[in-house]
C-alpha cells in the first residue's frame, strides 16, 4: 500500500525524472502500474549473497532509500532479529558499492512505538503505554520492538548518511494481498449501512446512525 503511493507521489513531485527502483520479496503484484518505476527487482533479503548479487548492478545509482518493508514472524524477538537482517542485508549491498551515493534512508515505522505490543496477547492487561497525545521524543517502551530495532540500525551509518523516521498510525490504499485494510473494509460496510438506512454497528461501543 505504502509503496505504491510512494512511487506516484516521487514520480508526480519530480515530472518523471526520477529512476525509481522497487525492490521487494515478493513479485510485482499485477494492479501495480510498472509504469512507475524504472525496474522492479525480486529477491531474498534475508539471504546477503543474494542481496548483495540482485542490488548490485543498481547500488552505484541508488541515492535515497525509502524503506516501507516489515515481515511478521511469531515471536517479537523473531520479527526484531529478521527485519533487522532484511534491511541490514541492503544497505550493506548499497553503501558497499564503490562509489556510494546513499544519502539518505527513510524509514516507515508506526504508533506501536508509542502504543507498545497491542495485538501480544502474552501482554493483555497489563500493557504500558504512553499517553496522547504522542511526541517523537517519547522514550522507548520496556519490550522488544522491530521499530525501535531498525532505527538503531540506521542510526549505525550515520554519519555516512542521514535518515528519518514516520511514525504513521493508519495507513488507507487499496491493495489485494494486504491485511491491512481495515479502514477500507468500514468504509464499504459504513456506505451499505447509510444506502439501506441500516444502524452502523462500529467496533467500540457506540451506535451511529446515517441520515
Amino acid at each position: 500500500m505504502a509503496g505504491f503511493s510512494l512511487a506516484q507521489a516521487l514520480n508526480n513531485y519530480h515530472n518523471h525524472t526520477l529512476k525509481i527502483h522497487r525492490a521487494a520479496c515478493r513479485p510485482l503484484p499485477s494492479w501495480f502500474p510498472p509504469s512507475l518505476l524504472h525496474s522492479f527487482i525480486n529477491f531474498d533479503a534475508l539471504n546477503s549473497t543474494n542481496t548483495l548479487a540482485k542490488l548490485s548492478p543498481i547500488s552505484r545509482e541508488i541515492t535515497h532509500v525509502f524503506w516501507v518493508a516489515f515481515h511478521l514472524y511469531e515471536t517479537k524477538e523473531l520479527n526484531v532479529a529478521k527485519n533487522s537482517a532484511i534491511l541490514k542485508n541492503v544497505l550493506d549491498a548499497i553503501t558497499n558499492a564503490s562509489p556510494s551515493r546513499l544519502r539518505h534512508v527513510t524509514l516507515q515505522t508506526g504508533t506501536k512505538h508509542y502504543m507498545g505490543l497491542i495485538f501480544d496477547p502474552s501482554l493483555a492487561g497489563k500493557l504500558v503505554r504512553h499517553e496522547l497525545p504522542f511526541v517523537e521524543d517519547s522514550s522507548r517502551l520496556p519490550y522488544p520492538n522491530f521499530y525501535y530495532a531498525l532505527e538503531d540500525l540506521v542510526a549505525s551509518y550515520s554519519p555516512a548518511l542521514t535518515f528519518s523516521v514516520h511514525r504513521s498510525s493508519i495507513i488507507i490504499r487499496a491493495s489485494s494481498r494486504s491485511v491491512h485494510n481495515t479502514l477500507l473494509s468500514l468504509a464499504v460496510y459504513a456506505s451499505i449501512c447509510k444506502h439501506q438506512k441500516l444502524l452502523f454497528h462500529n467496533p467500540g461501543n457506540k451506535m451511529i446512525h446515517f441520515t
